[in-house]
Protein backbone atom coordinates (compact mmCIF):
# COMPACT_ATOMS: atom_id res chain seq x y z
CA UNK A 1 0.00 0.00 0.00
CA UNK A 2 1.19 3.92 -0.61
CA UNK A 3 1.33 6.74 2.04
CA UNK A 4 2.87 9.50 2.27
CA UNK A 5 5.44 10.79 5.39
CA UNK A 6 6.10 14.12 5.76
CA UNK A 7 5.34 14.82 2.61
CA UNK A 8 7.62 11.33 1.25
CA UNK A 9 5.45 8.57 -0.54
CA UNK A 10 6.52 5.17 0.46
CA UNK A 11 5.03 1.81 -0.41
CA UNK A 12 4.60 -0.63 2.55
CA UNK A 13 3.16 -3.93 2.97
CA UNK A 14 -0.52 -4.20 4.07
CA UNK A 15 -0.65 -4.35 7.65
CA UNK A 16 2.62 -2.66 8.55
CA UNK A 17 2.73 -0.59 11.31
CA UNK A 18 3.40 3.32 11.11
CA UNK A 19 6.58 2.51 12.87
CA UNK A 20 7.95 0.29 10.24
CA UNK A 21 6.65 2.55 7.34
CA UNK A 22 9.03 5.48 9.50
CA UNK A 23 11.72 2.61 8.76
CA UNK A 24 11.53 2.71 5.22
CA UNK A 25 12.02 6.34 4.71
CA UNK A 26 14.77 7.62 2.97
CA UNK A 27 17.72 7.74 6.16
CA UNK A 28 18.28 11.40 5.67
CA UNK A 29 14.63 11.86 6.51
CA UNK A 30 14.30 9.67 8.85
CA UNK A 31 13.67 11.69 12.50
CA UNK A 32 16.07 10.53 15.34
CA UNK A 33 13.26 9.70 17.69
CA UNK A 34 10.11 9.14 16.47
CA UNK A 35 7.20 9.24 18.84
CA UNK A 36 4.17 8.70 17.29
CA UNK A 37 2.14 10.03 14.00
CA UNK A 38 -0.31 12.98 13.14
CA UNK A 39 -2.83 11.40 10.57
CA UNK A 40 -5.56 13.49 9.65
CA UNK A 41 -6.27 15.69 12.89
CA UNK A 42 -5.62 12.40 14.99
CA UNK A 43 -3.06 11.72 17.15
CA UNK A 44 -1.63 7.64 15.98
CA UNK A 45 0.74 5.91 18.29
CA UNK A 46 3.84 3.99 16.41
CA UNK A 47 2.84 0.71 16.71
CA UNK A 48 -1.04 1.23 14.76
CA UNK A 49 -1.62 0.13 11.79
CA UNK A 50 -0.26 2.23 9.11
CA UNK A 51 -3.42 4.05 6.72
CA UNK A 52 -3.52 3.25 2.87
CA UNK A 53 -3.13 6.78 0.71
CA UNK A 54 -2.92 8.84 4.26
CA UNK A 55 -0.90 11.89 4.29
CA UNK A 56 0.42 11.47 7.99
CA UNK A 57 3.03 13.75 9.65
CA UNK A 58 6.03 11.83 12.50
CA UNK A 59 5.59 13.71 15.61
CA UNK A 60 8.98 14.10 17.80
CA UNK A 61 10.11 15.89 20.90
CA UNK A 62 9.94 19.25 18.29
CA UNK A 63 5.89 18.99 18.16
CA UNK A 64 3.46 20.18 21.18
CA UNK A 65 1.97 16.01 20.70
CA UNK A 66 5.07 14.48 20.81
CA UNK A 67 5.91 16.08 23.98
CA UNK A 68 2.78 14.93 25.53
CA UNK A 69 4.03 11.43 24.02
CA UNK A 70 6.98 11.30 25.67
CA UNK A 71 5.42 12.93 29.10
CA UNK A 72 3.27 9.93 29.49
CA UNK A 73 5.25 7.33 28.52
CA UNK A 74 8.22 8.51 30.43
CA UNK A 75 5.26 8.74 33.93
CA UNK A 76 4.78 5.44 33.20
CA UNK A 77 8.16 4.46 33.10
CA UNK A 78 8.85 6.33 36.64
CA UNK A 79 5.26 4.54 37.59
CA UNK A 80 6.46 1.25 36.89
CA UNK A 81 9.92 1.86 38.09
CA UNK A 82 8.60 3.15 41.74
CA UNK A 83 6.20 -0.44 41.81
CA UNK A 84 9.54 -2.73 41.17
CA UNK A 85 11.50 -0.59 44.17
CA UNK A 86 8.26 -0.65 46.82
CA UNK A 87 4.98 -2.55 45.73
CA UNK A 88 3.23 -0.49 48.15
CA UNK A 89 4.22 2.88 46.90
CA UNK A 90 1.09 5.43 45.95
CA UNK A 91 2.59 8.17 43.44
CA UNK A 92 1.03 10.54 42.65
CA UNK A 93 1.35 13.33 39.40
CA UNK A 94 1.06 16.64 40.99
CA UNK A 95 1.83 19.39 38.41
CA UNK A 96 4.29 20.86 36.03
CA UNK A 97 8.07 22.79 37.51
CA UNK A 98 9.95 24.56 34.76
CA UNK A 99 10.35 21.67 32.20
CA UNK A 100 9.94 18.91 34.77
CA UNK A 101 7.12 17.49 36.63
CA UNK A 102 6.78 17.03 40.52
CA UNK A 103 5.87 13.59 41.62
CA UNK A 104 5.00 12.99 44.99
CA UNK A 105 3.53 9.64 47.05
CA UNK A 106 0.70 9.52 49.07
CA UNK A 107 2.29 7.63 51.86
CA UNK A 108 4.79 10.46 52.93
CA UNK A 109 8.40 12.34 51.92
CA UNK A 110 10.45 10.75 48.97
CA UNK A 111 13.58 8.94 50.77
CA UNK A 112 16.56 9.75 48.89
CA UNK A 113 17.32 5.98 48.50
CA UNK A 114 13.85 5.42 46.92
CA UNK A 115 14.73 8.07 44.43
CA UNK A 116 17.94 6.73 43.79
CA UNK A 117 16.63 2.96 43.40
CA UNK A 118 13.65 4.64 41.25
CA UNK A 119 16.14 6.56 38.83
CA UNK A 120 18.44 3.19 38.37
CA UNK A 121 15.17 1.02 37.67
CA UNK A 122 13.76 3.67 35.11
CA UNK A 123 17.93 3.43 33.18
CA UNK A 124 17.57 -0.29 33.36
CA UNK A 125 13.84 -0.50 31.77
CA UNK A 126 14.80 1.77 29.27
CA UNK A 127 18.47 0.22 28.65
CA UNK A 128 16.03 -3.48 28.53
CA UNK A 129 14.03 -1.50 25.38
CA UNK A 130 10.70 -3.13 26.40
CA UNK A 131 7.50 -3.06 24.53
CA UNK A 132 5.17 -0.79 25.95
CA UNK A 133 1.94 -3.45 26.06
CA UNK A 134 -1.41 -2.21 25.25
CA UNK A 135 -4.49 -3.84 25.98
CA UNK A 136 -8.30 -2.90 25.29
CA UNK A 137 -10.54 -3.79 27.92
CA UNK A 138 -14.28 -3.64 29.16
CA UNK A 139 -14.58 -0.79 31.95
CA UNK A 140 -15.75 -3.63 33.88
CA UNK A 141 -12.85 -5.33 33.64
CA UNK A 142 -10.90 -1.79 34.33
CA UNK A 143 -13.00 -1.06 37.46
CA UNK A 144 -12.05 -4.84 38.83
CA UNK A 145 -8.54 -4.40 38.60
CA UNK A 146 -8.13 -1.03 39.72
CA UNK A 147 -10.64 -2.36 43.14
CA UNK A 148 -8.29 -5.28 43.49
CA UNK A 149 -4.89 -3.45 43.44
CA UNK A 150 -6.35 -0.49 45.48
CA UNK A 151 -6.30 2.20 43.19
CA UNK A 152 -9.61 3.59 44.63
CA UNK A 153 -8.46 7.44 42.38
CA UNK A 154 -9.24 5.60 39.34
CA UNK A 155 -11.89 3.85 40.33
CA UNK A 156 -14.11 6.51 41.24
CA UNK A 157 -13.06 8.69 38.05
CA UNK A 158 -14.47 5.82 36.11
CA UNK A 159 -18.10 6.32 37.21
CA UNK A 160 -18.16 9.24 34.73
CA UNK A 161 -16.67 7.68 32.13
CA UNK A 162 -19.38 7.21 28.89
CA UNK A 163 -17.57 4.57 27.35
CA UNK A 164 -17.63 0.92 27.69
CA UNK A 165 -14.45 0.16 26.61
CA UNK A 166 -10.65 1.21 28.12
CA UNK A 167 -7.26 1.15 27.31
CA UNK A 168 -4.47 0.09 29.79
CA UNK A 169 -1.02 -0.03 29.04
CA UNK A 170 2.25 -2.00 31.03
CA UNK A 171 5.58 -2.38 30.89
CA UNK A 172 6.82 -5.47 31.89
CA UNK A 173 5.43 -7.21 34.77
CA UNK A 174 4.12 -3.75 35.87
CA UNK A 175 0.94 -2.66 36.92
CA UNK A 176 -1.70 -1.94 34.12
CA UNK A 177 -1.96 1.82 33.83
CA UNK A 178 -4.75 4.28 31.89
CA UNK A 179 -3.49 7.45 30.44
CA UNK A 180 -5.65 9.14 28.10
CA UNK A 181 -3.60 9.44 24.48
CA UNK A 182 -1.05 7.97 22.80
CA UNK A 183 2.59 6.02 23.94
CA UNK A 184 5.92 5.07 22.67
CA UNK A 185 5.78 1.83 21.16
CA UNK A 186 8.83 0.78 24.07
CA UNK A 187 10.49 2.06 26.44
CA UNK A 188 13.96 2.95 24.23
CA UNK A 189 12.59 5.83 23.36
CA UNK A 190 12.24 7.58 27.20
CA UNK A 191 15.52 7.42 28.11
CA UNK A 192 16.52 11.09 28.41
CA UNK A 193 15.54 12.12 31.48
CA UNK A 194 16.74 12.95 35.35
CA UNK A 195 15.78 13.12 38.50
CA UNK A 196 15.81 15.78 41.29
CA UNK A 197 14.76 15.62 45.17
CA UNK A 198 12.17 17.96 45.67
CA UNK A 199 11.67 17.72 49.18
CA UNK A 200 9.04 15.94 49.83
CA UNK A 201 8.91 14.36 46.16
CA UNK A 202 10.81 14.76 43.29
CA UNK A 203 11.22 16.38 40.09
CA UNK A 204 11.50 14.51 36.88
CA UNK A 205 13.36 16.67 34.13
CA UNK A 206 12.18 15.91 30.87
CA UNK A 207 13.90 16.66 27.77
CA UNK A 208 15.96 19.93 26.94
CA UNK A 209 13.52 21.77 24.11
CA UNK A 210 16.22 22.74 22.30
CA UNK A 211 18.53 19.65 22.67
CA UNK A 212 16.00 16.90 23.43
CA UNK A 213 19.39 14.69 23.43
CA UNK A 214 19.90 15.35 27.26
CA UNK A 215 17.29 16.39 30.22
CA UNK A 216 16.47 20.10 30.54
CA UNK A 217 18.80 21.76 33.09
CA UNK A 218 16.71 22.39 36.56
CA UNK A 219 15.99 25.94 37.51
CA UNK A 220 14.74 26.41 41.33
CA UNK A 221 11.78 28.57 41.20
CA UNK A 222 11.21 29.09 44.71
CA UNK A 223 8.04 31.74 44.10
CA UNK A 224 6.03 29.38 42.09
CA UNK A 225 6.87 25.93 44.42
CA UNK A 226 5.23 28.40 47.36
CA UNK A 227 2.31 29.10 45.25
CA UNK A 228 1.61 25.38 44.50
CA UNK A 229 2.19 24.97 48.13
CA UNK A 230 -0.45 27.84 48.41
CA UNK A 231 -2.96 25.91 45.92
CA UNK A 232 -2.50 22.41 47.34
CA UNK A 233 -3.37 23.61 50.80
CA UNK A 234 -6.06 25.36 49.51
CA UNK A 235 -7.17 22.37 48.28
CA UNK A 236 -6.89 20.63 51.47
CA UNK A 237 -9.25 23.08 52.94
CA UNK A 238 -11.46 22.38 50.03
CA UNK A 239 -11.97 18.50 50.02
CA UNK A 240 -11.42 18.57 46.42
CA UNK A 241 -7.82 17.33 44.69
CA UNK A 242 -9.33 15.19 41.87
CA UNK A 243 -11.85 15.17 39.20
CA UNK A 244 -14.21 12.81 40.83
CA UNK A 245 -14.22 15.14 44.48
CA UNK A 246 -15.40 17.74 41.74
CA UNK A 247 -17.87 15.31 40.27
CA UNK A 248 -19.35 14.22 43.52
CA UNK A 249 -19.59 17.59 44.94
CA UNK A 250 -21.70 18.30 41.22
CA UNK A 251 -24.13 14.76 41.67
CA UNK A 252 -24.48 15.41 45.34
CA UNK A 253 -25.46 18.97 45.09
CA UNK A 254 -23.12 20.28 47.51
CA UNK A 255 -21.28 22.51 44.85
CA UNK A 256 -23.17 26.12 45.80
CA UNK A 257 -21.27 25.58 49.36
CA UNK A 258 -17.98 24.58 47.31
CA UNK A 259 -18.01 27.59 45.19
CA UNK A 260 -18.50 29.59 47.79
CA UNK A 261 -15.51 28.87 49.64
CA UNK A 262 -12.94 28.66 46.72
CA UNK A 263 -13.84 32.12 46.02
CA UNK A 264 -13.76 33.31 49.75
CA UNK A 265 -10.06 31.98 49.81
CA UNK A 266 -9.37 33.99 46.55
CA UNK A 267 -10.93 36.70 48.05
CA UNK A 268 -8.31 36.57 51.13
CA UNK A 269 -5.21 36.43 49.19
CA UNK A 270 -6.19 39.66 47.19
CA UNK A 271 -6.51 41.73 50.08
CA UNK A 272 -3.44 40.08 51.49
CA UNK A 273 -1.97 41.35 48.33
CA UNK A 274 -3.56 44.43 48.82
CA UNK A 275 -1.88 44.70 52.42
CA UNK A 276 1.58 44.00 50.97
CA UNK A 277 1.71 46.56 48.49
CA UNK A 278 0.61 49.04 50.97
CA UNK A 279 3.18 47.80 53.59
CA UNK A 280 6.33 47.96 50.63
CA UNK A 281 5.99 51.55 50.48
CA UNK A 282 5.36 51.20 46.71
CA UNK A 283 3.58 53.44 43.91
CA UNK A 284 3.50 51.32 41.11
CA UNK A 285 1.42 47.84 40.54
CA UNK A 286 2.69 45.85 37.39
CA UNK A 287 0.41 43.06 36.54
CA UNK A 288 1.32 40.28 34.42
CA UNK A 289 1.08 36.85 32.84
CA UNK A 290 0.09 34.31 30.40
CA UNK A 291 -3.32 34.84 28.03
CA UNK A 292 -6.80 34.02 30.22
CA UNK A 293 -4.92 34.30 33.72
CA UNK A 294 -7.85 36.93 34.67
CA UNK A 295 -5.45 39.97 34.50
CA UNK A 296 -8.04 42.46 33.56
CA UNK A 297 -10.67 41.15 36.82
CA UNK A 298 -7.53 40.47 39.15
CA UNK A 299 -6.83 44.24 38.15
CA UNK A 300 -10.52 45.52 38.91
CA UNK A 301 -10.49 43.57 42.03
CA UNK A 302 -7.31 44.87 44.13
CA UNK A 303 -8.40 48.45 43.16
CA UNK A 304 -10.80 47.69 45.10
CA UNK A 305 -9.21 46.09 48.20
CA UNK A 306 -6.75 49.21 47.80
CA UNK A 307 -9.86 51.35 47.73
CA UNK A 308 -10.88 49.99 51.16
CA UNK A 309 -7.32 50.87 52.37
CA UNK A 310 -8.27 54.60 51.47
CA UNK A 311 -6.26 54.37 48.62
CA UNK A 312 -7.60 55.88 45.22
CA UNK A 313 -5.38 53.65 42.55
CA UNK A 314 -6.05 54.73 38.89
CA UNK A 315 -5.33 52.02 35.95
CA UNK A 316 -3.03 52.68 32.95
CA UNK A 317 -3.95 50.25 29.66
CA UNK A 318 -0.91 48.96 28.05
CA UNK A 319 -3.46 48.53 25.07
CA UNK A 320 -3.02 51.97 23.95
CA UNK A 321 0.96 51.82 23.66
CA UNK A 322 0.72 49.00 20.53
CA UNK A 323 2.48 50.10 17.21
CA UNK A 324 1.00 50.22 13.84
CA UNK A 325 0.26 46.10 12.79
CA UNK A 326 1.82 47.53 9.68
CA UNK A 327 5.08 47.59 11.14
CA UNK A 328 5.50 44.92 13.71
CA UNK A 329 8.02 41.72 12.42
CA UNK A 330 5.92 39.03 10.79
CA UNK A 331 5.53 35.54 11.87
CA UNK A 332 5.96 32.23 9.45
CA UNK A 333 2.44 32.38 8.70
CA UNK A 334 2.68 36.24 7.66
CA UNK A 335 0.90 37.69 10.11
CA UNK A 336 2.00 40.27 12.58
CA UNK A 337 3.56 39.29 16.20
CA UNK A 338 1.66 40.70 18.27
CA UNK A 339 3.35 38.57 21.35
CA UNK A 340 6.44 40.59 21.75
CA UNK A 341 7.19 43.64 23.87
CA UNK A 342 8.81 44.96 20.61
CA UNK A 343 5.06 45.50 19.53
CA UNK A 344 4.77 48.08 22.11
CA UNK A 345 5.90 51.36 21.90
CA UNK A 346 7.98 50.54 25.10
CA UNK A 347 10.10 54.00 25.23
CA UNK A 348 6.60 55.80 25.04
CA UNK A 349 4.94 54.22 27.78
CA UNK A 350 8.33 54.01 30.22
CA UNK A 351 8.52 57.85 29.47
CA UNK A 352 4.41 58.48 30.37
CA UNK A 353 4.90 56.37 33.61
CA UNK A 354 8.24 58.38 34.88
CA UNK A 355 6.51 61.18 34.15
CA UNK A 356 3.00 60.42 35.88
CA UNK A 357 4.82 59.83 38.73
CA UNK A 358 6.41 62.64 39.05
CA UNK A 359 3.33 64.54 38.89
CA UNK A 360 3.51 65.61 35.30
CA UNK A 361 0.59 65.52 32.56
CA UNK A 362 0.79 63.14 29.78
CA UNK A 363 -1.01 62.66 26.41
CA UNK A 364 -2.17 59.48 26.09
CA UNK A 365 -2.60 57.18 23.20
CA UNK A 366 -5.45 55.61 21.96
CA UNK A 367 -4.74 52.49 19.71
CA UNK A 368 -7.99 51.31 17.59
CA UNK A 369 -7.83 47.93 17.17
CA UNK A 370 -10.80 47.96 14.66
CA UNK A 371 -7.73 49.20 12.27
CA UNK A 372 -5.40 47.83 14.32
CA UNK A 373 -3.64 51.73 14.11
CA UNK A 374 -3.04 54.36 17.06
CA UNK A 375 -5.32 56.95 16.48
CA UNK A 376 -3.80 60.91 16.31
CA UNK A 377 -6.20 62.08 19.04
CA UNK A 378 -4.69 62.03 22.47
CA UNK A 379 -5.86 63.16 25.92
CA UNK A 380 -4.42 64.86 28.68
CA UNK A 381 -4.11 62.39 31.82
CA UNK A 382 -2.55 62.85 34.96
CA UNK A 383 -2.56 61.87 38.58
CA UNK A 384 -2.48 63.20 42.57
CA UNK A 385 0.90 62.61 44.05
CA UNK A 386 0.97 59.50 46.17
CA UNK A 387 -2.18 57.85 44.02
CA UNK A 388 -1.20 54.32 42.68
CA UNK A 389 -1.12 53.60 39.36
CA UNK A 390 -1.98 49.78 37.96
CA UNK A 391 -0.47 48.35 35.13
CA UNK A 392 -2.19 45.23 33.44
CA UNK A 393 -0.72 43.74 30.80
CA UNK A 394 0.93 40.48 29.28
CA UNK A 395 4.35 42.73 29.62
CA UNK A 396 3.98 44.05 32.63
CA UNK A 397 7.50 42.57 34.24
CA UNK A 398 9.46 43.46 31.43
CA UNK A 399 12.18 45.98 33.02
CA UNK A 400 11.88 47.93 29.60
CA UNK A 401 8.38 48.57 30.58
CA UNK A 402 9.70 50.76 33.65
CA UNK A 403 12.80 51.74 33.18
CA UNK A 404 13.85 54.53 35.44
CA UNK A 405 11.74 53.98 37.77
CA UNK A 406 13.04 52.75 41.21
CA UNK A 407 12.85 49.30 42.20
CA UNK A 408 11.62 50.02 45.13
CA UNK A 409 8.53 52.10 43.66
CA UNK A 410 7.69 49.10 41.88
CA UNK A 411 5.33 45.81 42.86
CA UNK A 412 5.27 43.49 40.90
CA UNK A 413 2.40 40.63 40.34
CA UNK A 414 2.50 37.44 38.26
CA UNK A 415 -1.13 35.91 37.79
CA UNK A 416 -1.48 32.47 36.35
CA UNK A 417 -4.17 30.06 36.32
CA UNK A 418 -2.33 26.79 37.70
CA UNK A 419 -4.99 23.76 37.53
CA UNK A 420 -3.56 21.71 40.12
CA UNK A 421 -7.56 19.34 39.78
CA UNK A 422 -5.92 16.15 37.93
CA UNK A 423 -8.32 13.40 36.74
CA UNK A 424 -6.90 11.21 38.82
CA UNK A 425 -3.08 10.55 40.44
CA UNK A 426 -1.43 9.96 37.04
CA UNK A 427 -3.59 11.63 35.00
CA UNK A 428 -2.99 15.40 35.40
CA UNK A 429 -4.88 18.29 33.52
CA UNK A 430 -2.72 20.90 32.22
CA UNK A 431 -2.90 24.76 33.23
CA UNK A 432 -2.25 24.95 29.00
CA UNK A 433 -5.19 22.97 28.47
CA UNK A 434 -7.23 24.41 30.85
CA UNK A 435 -6.37 28.57 30.02
CA UNK A 436 -7.34 27.61 26.29
CA UNK A 437 -10.30 26.94 27.29
CA UNK A 438 -10.91 29.29 29.29
CA UNK A 439 -10.00 31.75 25.94
CA UNK A 440 -11.92 29.45 23.58
CA UNK A 441 -14.95 30.48 25.80
CA UNK A 442 -14.63 34.11 26.22
CA UNK A 443 -13.62 34.95 22.49
CA UNK A 444 -16.48 32.34 21.10
CA UNK A 445 -18.73 34.14 23.83
CA UNK A 446 -18.11 37.73 22.82
CA UNK A 447 -15.95 37.72 19.98
CA UNK A 448 -18.06 35.17 17.91
CA UNK A 449 -14.89 33.63 17.30
CA UNK A 450 -14.93 29.80 16.24
CA UNK A 451 -13.18 27.38 18.48
CA UNK A 452 -10.46 26.08 15.22
CA UNK A 453 -9.78 30.04 14.69
CA UNK A 454 -9.06 30.55 18.85
CA UNK A 455 -6.59 27.32 18.24
CA UNK A 456 -5.18 28.27 15.47
CA UNK A 457 -3.95 31.56 17.48
CA UNK A 458 -2.44 29.57 20.64
CA UNK A 459 0.48 28.40 19.28
CA UNK A 460 1.66 31.76 18.37
CA UNK A 461 0.04 32.78 21.95
CA UNK A 462 1.88 30.31 24.13
CA UNK A 463 5.37 30.80 22.10
CA UNK A 464 5.12 34.64 23.16
CA UNK A 465 4.48 33.35 26.77
CA UNK A 466 7.89 30.67 26.75
CA UNK A 467 10.12 33.94 25.44
CA UNK A 468 8.59 37.02 26.71
CA UNK A 469 6.55 35.96 30.25
CA UNK A 470 7.64 32.88 32.01
CA UNK A 471 11.24 34.50 31.79
CA UNK A 472 10.03 37.07 34.14
CA UNK A 473 7.68 35.18 37.09
CA UNK A 474 10.24 34.82 39.31
CA UNK A 475 10.73 38.75 39.85
CA UNK A 476 7.39 39.33 40.73
CA UNK A 477 6.76 40.38 44.60
CA UNK A 478 3.78 37.93 44.49
CA UNK A 479 2.08 35.45 42.83
CA UNK A 480 -1.71 35.00 42.05
CA UNK A 481 -2.97 31.68 41.17
CA UNK A 482 -6.21 32.45 39.76
CA UNK A 483 -7.82 28.72 38.74
CA UNK A 484 -10.62 28.27 40.58
CA UNK A 485 -11.46 24.51 41.81
CA UNK A 486 -14.57 24.09 40.44
CA UNK A 487 -14.71 26.22 37.16
CA UNK A 488 -14.00 23.52 34.79
CA UNK A 489 -17.66 22.43 35.85
CA UNK A 490 -18.94 25.53 34.88
CA UNK A 491 -16.83 26.00 31.70
CA UNK A 492 -17.64 22.50 30.26
CA UNK A 493 -21.25 23.92 29.34
CA UNK A 494 -19.73 26.27 27.22
CA UNK A 495 -16.82 24.99 25.77
CA UNK A 496 -17.65 20.95 25.19
CA UNK A 497 -20.33 22.02 22.12
CA UNK A 498 -18.81 23.82 20.56
CA UNK A 499 -15.04 21.49 20.81
CA UNK A 500 -17.23 18.95 19.62
CA UNK A 501 -18.46 20.30 16.68
CA UNK A 502 -14.66 20.48 15.39
CA UNK A 503 -14.37 17.91 12.67
CA UNK A 504 -12.06 15.26 11.94
CA UNK A 505 -11.51 17.15 8.92
CA UNK A 506 -10.18 20.08 10.68
CA UNK A 507 -6.20 20.91 10.80
CA UNK A 508 -6.88 21.78 14.74
CA UNK A 509 -8.74 18.76 15.51
CA UNK A 510 -5.98 16.87 17.26
CA UNK A 511 -6.35 20.18 19.66
CA UNK A 512 -9.64 19.94 20.25
CA UNK A 513 -10.53 16.39 20.83
CA UNK A 514 -7.35 16.60 23.29
CA UNK A 515 -9.77 18.91 25.07
CA UNK A 516 -12.85 16.61 24.65
CA UNK A 517 -10.98 13.74 25.76
CA UNK A 518 -10.63 15.28 29.45
CA UNK A 519 -13.73 17.25 29.80
CA UNK A 520 -15.67 13.79 28.98
CA UNK A 521 -14.70 12.83 32.85
CA UNK A 522 -16.10 16.14 33.96
CA UNK A 523 -19.66 16.92 35.40
CA UNK A 524 -21.44 19.81 34.16
CA UNK A 525 -22.95 21.96 36.86
CA UNK A 526 -25.61 24.41 36.63
CA UNK A 527 -25.15 26.71 39.26
CA UNK A 528 -24.36 29.70 37.73
CA UNK A 529 -26.40 31.70 40.01
CA UNK A 530 -23.94 30.88 42.75
CA UNK A 531 -20.84 32.53 40.85
CA UNK A 532 -20.11 35.95 42.43
CA UNK A 533 -20.24 39.03 39.73
CA UNK A 534 -16.71 40.06 40.70
CA UNK A 535 -15.60 36.47 40.49
CA UNK A 536 -12.47 35.76 38.26
CA UNK A 537 -14.68 33.41 36.23
CA UNK A 538 -16.72 35.98 34.84
CA UNK A 539 -14.13 37.21 32.64
CA UNK A 540 -14.37 34.10 30.48
CA UNK A 541 -18.38 33.12 30.89
CA UNK A 542 -19.92 36.59 30.69
CA UNK A 543 -21.95 38.47 33.77
CA UNK A 544 -18.83 40.12 35.11
CA UNK A 545 -19.73 43.16 37.33
CA UNK A 546 -16.79 45.10 35.93
CA UNK A 547 -17.85 45.21 32.08
CA UNK A 548 -21.32 46.49 32.93
CA UNK A 549 -21.61 49.84 30.80
CA UNK A 550 -25.21 50.82 33.00
CA UNK A 551 -26.28 50.60 36.53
Amino acid sequence: MYLKLDGYEICCESGASWLEACGLLPEKLRPVRPLGISVQGRTCALGEPAEEYAHAHILTFRDEEGRRIYERSLQLLFITAAHRVDPAAHVRIEHSYGSGLYIALREGPMAPEFISAVEREMRALAAADLPVERSAVTTDRAQEYFARTGQTDRLRILNYRQYGHFTLYRIGDGPEDYFYGAMVPSTGAVDVFSLVPCDPGVVMMQPDADDPSRPAEFRELPKLWRVYQETAEWNRILGCENAADLNEMVVNHRLREFIRVNEALQERKIQSIADRFVASGARLILVAGPSSSGKTTFAHRLNIALRVQGLRPVKLSMDDYYLDRDTLPLESDGAPDLERVDALDTALFADHLKRLMAGETVEMPTFDFNIGKRLKVTHPFRVEPGQPIIVEGIHGLNERLTEGIDRKLKFKIYISALTMLNLDDHNRIRTTDARLLRRIVRDHQFRGTPPEDTIAMWKSVRRGEENYIFPYQEEADVMFNSSLTYELSIMKKYAYPALRAVTPSSPHYTLANRLVKFLNYIQTADVEDEIPVNSLLREFIGGCCFYRETD
